[in-house]
């Protein structure tokens, strides 16, 4: 697997992923289907281009096999912090690596930016096996958010990580 920054060239097929991941992982996700896929692709495109959003690719070949997404906090006295979100592999591509690949890489590309110290991320309780990645990872739970995202009549728990950037 080729691990890359995705640009506004890669819009279309960031798009088809991350529609891919909120229709099959819908409790995993703050956003829905619906809402994101009534989103031009220049919103998705601009997504790509933002000074304070990274977005890292998974790539088998031509096609785009997992992606993960870096923000950086634009604040003054939280600029020590990013979080990681919209971590999601492709089923084809899952049990392989990549995941751990991803957010290695997002290890990598959050050490270039000056002063950062921490990474952050959300998830859902009961998804043991992105849990046990992110604690293979590094991270630790400092929190737990009871009813963060509700699908439909359910209500879902989302578990706070943290890891220092320089810990490993």
């Amino acid at each position: 697997m080729i691990i890359q920054r995705l640009d506004a060239n890669h819009a279309q097929a960031y798009r088809a992923l991350m529609l891919q991941a909120y229709e099959t992982y819908p409790q995993a996700f703050t956003s829905s289907v619906a809402e994101r896929a009534a989103l031009p692709l220049s919103w998705w495109q601009k997504r790509l281009e933002s000074p304070l959003d990274r977005v890292l690719g998974g790539f088998a070949g031509d096609q785009l096999a997992g992606i993960v997404g870096l923000a950086f906090e634009p604040r003054e006295k939280a600029r020590h912090k990013v979080t990681l979100f919209g971590m999601y592999v492709a089923e084809g591509f899952q049990r392989r690596g990549l995941g751990r690949q991803l957010v290695e890489a997002a290890f990598v590309e959050a050490r270039h930016h000056a002063g950062v110290k921490l990474i952050q991320l959300t998830v859902t309780a009961g998804n043991d096996a992105a849990f046990a990645l992110y604690q293979r990872c590094g991270f630790v739970q400092y929190g737990l958010e009871p009813l963060a995202v509700r699908v439909g009549i359910e209500y879902f728990d989302k578990i706070h990580l943290w890891r220092e950037l320089y810990g490993d």
